[in-house]
């Protein structure tokens, strides 16, 4: 890829060696360096960037992200870039090996999609510019103590967290009453960690009693649902990645229950949730499309890019679980459309 600052010091050679105007050395230099110039930055332009994409699971959420990004880089490069989409099927070691050939190929660019997409990333370079979504938080994936909205690192892209007080307050609108509430998430992930502690602060304002289960991975969602309905009157699951692939399950052991669930996002909504105060994948997939754009073809430095965080939120609730509760929702409350 061709370096502006290789541009700017062509340029300036030129107007310097035309500004001396006495030497006809001088004055072939100066039109020899605008030629270079110029070839330049035809080149450029006929650039075609490689941007390898990593996605952790195939679910509804994340393939949203993936494909708004895809649609945000298409619109702004055209046929100047392809991408080299990869899924590590909810498998995080195959994310690493993901993220190793994509260092090996030396792409432009690797967008990392959901956190331990994004970690493998980061220990498989120091160097590849790295654009990820559907993080709910930066710090905490990457283990930054200092947080001043950057990473420092050649990481940047958009953050899937919608307001967690607003989460709260939402359970609290719909179940005034209940006095058990129930939090699931994996252990393994880090994100939904800091949402359970995050949102239960929020949860014990109202007076809740808020208890954690937690489930190692996908054998034992069954078990740990079924526990937690033993004792809760409201559940919640956030952003979680295990939780969104195992949402039949959850759903199965939950509706049995009758014990509703608020969910995190609308794709865990859909499958097991009664309401969720929502994002739109999309959108935050093509805003990291933009930083990647910005990135590739303007030299920005992810180190120094803000991260991105969502700015319109949505009730929405799930239409055939609040029938089969026998629950009226807010006319506020947008139905999510089901298959």
């Amino acid at each position: 890829m061709k370096k502006a600052i290789s541009l700017l010091a062509a340029m300036t050679l030129a107007v310097s060696l035309v500004g001396c105007g006495t030497d006809a050395a001088a004055q072939k230099e100066a039109e020899k360096a605008k030629d270079e110039t110029t070839e330049q930055a035809t080149a450029d332009t006929d650039t075609t960037y490689n941007v390898g994409i990593i996605q952790l699971v195939q679910h509804p959420a994340l393939d949203a992200a993936t494909e708004g990004f895809e649609a945000a880089l298409t619109e702004k490069l055209g046929d100047k870039v392809e991408f080299t989409l990869e899924n590590a099927s909810g498998d995080i070691p195959t994310c690493a090996t993901i993220a190793n050939s994509f260092v090996s190929d030396n792409v432009d660019l690797i967008m990392a999609n959901a956190t331990p997409a994004l970690q493998a990333c980061e220990t498989a370079t120091s160097d590849i510019p790295i654009v990820a979504t559907s993080i709910t938080d930066y710090a905490t994936a990457l283990d930054i103590k200092d947080w001043s909205g950057a990473t420092g690192v050649n990481v940047t892209g958009t953050a899937d967290l919608a307001p967690l007080d607003g989460q709260a307050d939402m359970l609290h609108e719909l179940f005034p009453d209940a006095k058990e509430v129930g939090i699931i998430y994996c252990s393994g992930e880090v994100n939904s960690l800091y949402q359970a502690n995050e949102i239960t602060k929020n949860l014990e304002k109202f007076g809740y009693n808020v208890t954690a289960y937690t489930f190692s991975d996908s054998s034992d969602v069954g078990t740990v649902v079924q526990t937690a309905c033993g004792s809760s009157d409201v559940l919640y699951v956030p952003t979680d990645n295990v939780a969104a692939n195992c949402a039949e399950t959850i759903n199965n052991v939950a509706l049995t229950a009758k014990v509703p669930i608020v969910a995190g996002e609308e794709g865990i909504c859909k499958g097991c949730g009664i309401a969720t105060l929502s994002i739109s994948y999309y959108d935050i997939g093509y805003a990291a499309g933009l930083m990647a754009y910005e990135i590739l073809a303007n030299g920005a430095n992810p180190a120094e890019m803000d991260i991105q965080y969502a700015t319109d939120f949505t009730k929405e609730y799930n239409p055939n679980i609040a029938k089969e509760l026998d629950i009226t929702l807010p006319e506020d409350y947008v139905a999510i459309e089901m298959e």
